[in-house]
C-alpha cells in the first residue's frame, strides 16, 4: 500500500484499544502518509502524545487552547488538508457526540469541520455495545455516510467474550485503502439490488418468511453507490443497516416484483440479492387464529429473477442462491432458467457462510461457463467482487 501524497488524520479516543491505534498510525506512516494524531484527554490516560510524535514526526494535538505552536485554526487546517480521517478506537461517547452534532473538544470539532470520507472504529464493552442508544447512535452515523469498521467478537479487557473488541488492524487498513483509492467505474450506471426477506401473512399476527437480515443486499448496494451509481435498493424485512441510497420498502413478494417491475426499465443493472418467499398464505386469517391444529394452503408467488431474465434484454441480471446441497448443481441450473448473466451461491450450511452474518463464504459462476470458488471474507470484500466481475462481462 502506497499511500506517499496522502494526509491521514487519526482521532483517538479514551479506550483499553487505544494501544492498537499505535499500531495503525504507524503502519499507516510507513506506508508513506502523511499521520496527525488528535486525542482526546482519556486517551492521554492509555497512551502518550510522545508515542504518536514519534510514530509520524507530527505533534499530536489534544488540547484546543494550546499555545506552544505556530498560529493556525488547527481544528479547521487539519480538516482541510485530511484526504482521511480515521477514528480509532472510537468510544460510545465520541459515536454519541458525532451522530448528535455536538463539538466541544478538538476531536469532535475537527471532524464537524472535516469534509473528508470519515471512518469510524468503534471499540467498548460488549454491553455497552449492544446498549439500544449506543445502536441508535451508530445507524445514525451509517445514514449520514459515515464509514463503519464495525468491532468484532473476541475476548474484552472486562474479561468478558462478546462483540465490542476494535476491529482488526488489517481490516480498518484495508478500508483506509479503499476510500482513498475509491473506483468510479459504475459512474454511468442505475443500480437496482434487492435485500432481505419478504413476508407471507398467516394472520393477523402470524407469516412465514426467513433467516435473510438484507447484510449482503445492503453491502451491495453501499458498494455500488460507492462506485458511482445511481443506486434503487428494494428491501424486504431488513434488519442490516442500509445505506444513504434511493430505497423502496416492501413486504410481500408480489409487492417486491411489483416495485422491481415499476423501476425495471430505469436500471443498468439488477442483482437479485433478496430472499422472497416462495409461496403466499391463500387461506389467510384476517383475525388471529386460534385451534389446535392448522393447515396452510400455500401457491406458488411469482418467480421475480425469471421475469426480469425473461425482460431483460441488454440489462445485466446478478442473481444468487442459498443452498444446503448440491450447490454448484443448483446454481447452473438456475442461471440457465433464469436467464441470468451471474449467479452468487452458497451454501448456508457453512460456518461463516449465509443468512445473519458479517462474512460469505461464496462461489460466482457467470453466464460464460467461468466457476470461482471464493475464500471466506467480509460481504462488503464480496460485494466488490461481484461488481468487478460484472463490469467484465
Amino acid at each position: 500500500m502506497d499511500l506517499r501524497g496522502k494526509n491521514i488524520v487519526v482521532g483517538v479516543t479514551g479506550g483499553i484499544a487505544c494501544y492498537k491505534a499505535c499500531e495503525l498510525v504507524s503502519a499507516l506512516a510507513k506506508s508513506g502518509a502523511n499521520v496527525d494524531v488528535i486525542m482526546t484527554k482519556n486517551a492521554e490516560r492509555f497512551v502518550s502524545r510522545l508515542t504518536f510524535e514519534t510514530l509520524t514526526g507530527n505533534r499530536a494535538v489534544c488540547d484546543m487552547f494550546d499555545r506552544d505552536f505556530v498560529y493556525e485554526v488547527e481544528h479547521v487546517s487539519l480538516a482541510q488538508k485530511a484526504h482521511l480521517f480515521v477514528i480509532a478506537p472510537a468510544t460510545a461517547n465520541i459515536i454519541a457526540k458525532i451522530n448528535r452534532g455536538i463539538a466541544d473538544d478538538m476531536l469532535s470539532t475537527t471532524v464537524m469541520a472535516t469534509r473528508s470520507p470519515i471512518i469510524i472504529c468503534p471499540a467498548m464493552n460488549d454491553g455497552m455495545y449492544s446498549n439500544v442508544n449506543f445502536q441508535e447512535n451508530l445507524c445514525g452515523l451509517r445514514k449520514k455516510g459515515y464509514i463503519i469498521v464495525d468491532a468484532v467478537e473476541g475476548r474484552l479487557a472486562c474479561d468478558t467474550v462478546g462483540k465490542g473488541r476494535l476491529a482488526n488492524i488489517p481490516d480498518i487498513l484495508k478500508e483506509i485503502e479503499r476510500q482513498l483509492f475509491k473506483k468510479n467505474d459504475y459512474a454511468s450506471k442505475t443500480v437496482m439490488v434487492t435485500a432481505g426477506p419478504t413476508v407471507e401473512e398467516i394472520d393477523g399476527v402470524r407469516f412465514i418468511s426467513n433467516h435473510s437480515s438484507g447484510k449482503m443486499g445492503c453491502e451491495i448496494a453501499r458498494a455500488a453507490k460507492e462506485r458511482g451509481a445511481n443506486v434503487i435498493l428494494i428491501a424486504g424485512k431488513i434488519t442490516a443497516p442500509a445505506p444513504a441510497v434511493e430505497r423502496i420498502d416492501v413486504l410481500t413478494t408480489r409487492q417486491m416484483r411489483d416495485a422491481v417491475m415499476e423501476n425495471l426499465q430505469r436500471a443498468d443493472i439488477i442483482i437479485k440479492a433478496a430472499a422472497p418467499s416462495d409461496y403466499r398464505v391463500v387461506n389467510r386469517s384476517k383475525n388471529k387464529i386460534k385451534t389446535d391444529s392448522l393447515t396452510l394452503v400455500l401457491e406458488k408467488n411469482p418467480d421475480i429473477a425469471l421475469e426480469v431474465g425473461e425482460l431483460k434484454g441488454d440489462k445485466k441480471l446478478v442473481i444468487f442462491c442459498a443452498e444446503t446441497e448440491n450447490l454448484i448443481e443448483n446454481a447452473l441450473e438456475k442461471i440457465r432458467n433464469k436467464h441470468a448473466d451471474m449467479i452468487v451461491a452458497n451454501d448456508v450450511t457453512k460456518e461463516g457462510a449465509g443468512f445473519e452474518t458479517d462474512t460469505n463464504i461464496v462461489t460466482i459462476i457467470d453466464s460464460k461457463g467461468s466457476i470461482e470458488d471464493l475464500p471466506k471474507m467480509s460481504k462488503c470484500e464480496v460485494a466488490n467482487i461481484i461488481l468487478d466481475k460484472l463490469l467484465q462481462l
